[in-house]
């Protein structure tokens, strides 16, 4: 029995490890490399989520995500619409990006209720096509009054 799993995770292990290399297309193959390869109005992202971490309650937040056009052709982000009415994005409405590129998109959240939140924006951009970013945080509740007087402090003022 142990040597009839011994063999299987060998094979297993080595199947793995050289499914994993990518070797380099012949140019007599016709085929390019996916690095030549450009296709038109390539959206990318530096990042595609944004974590605010603890935010206090009522305090709105911004993060701006940068764009850039990686493709060939310009870009143009015809719509971002957030998952909820907290999440505001706002970005340049008739601004094409060229190749290589880049432009902004400033996410703001209310931060209304206390709790932790992961809400979703999606760029649509090029005739329909889409991407997702997320932001993220956590809310704590503001305390209802404010801070109780300290009562020492008038016998260090002495």
């Amino acid at each position: 029995m142990k040597r009839t799993f011994i063999t299987f995770a060998t094979f297993f292990i080595i199947g793995s490890s050289t499914a994993q290399t990518n070797a380099e297309p012949t140019k007599a193959s016709g085929i390019a490399s996916a690095e030549t390869i450009k296709t038109s109005g390539t959206l990318g992202l530096k990042e595609n989520e944004y974590d605010f971490g603890k935010i206090p309650q009522g305090k709105p937040v911004t993060h701006v995500f940068e764009v850039i056009n990686h493709g060939i052709d310009s870009l143009k982000i015809s719509n971002v619409a957030a998952s909820c009415g907290c999440t505001t994005p706002e970005w340049e409405r008739n601004k094409a990006i060229e190749p290589n590129g880049s432009s902004e998109i400033k996410v703001g959240y209310n931060a209304a209720s206390a709790g932790t939140f992961a809400k979703t924006i999606t760029i649509t951009y090029n005739d329909g096509q889409t991407k997702v970013i997320t932001i993220k945080g956590e809310v704590w509740p503001t305390p209802a009054t404010s801070a109780p007087e300290n009562k020492s402090l008038e016998s260090l003022k002495n």
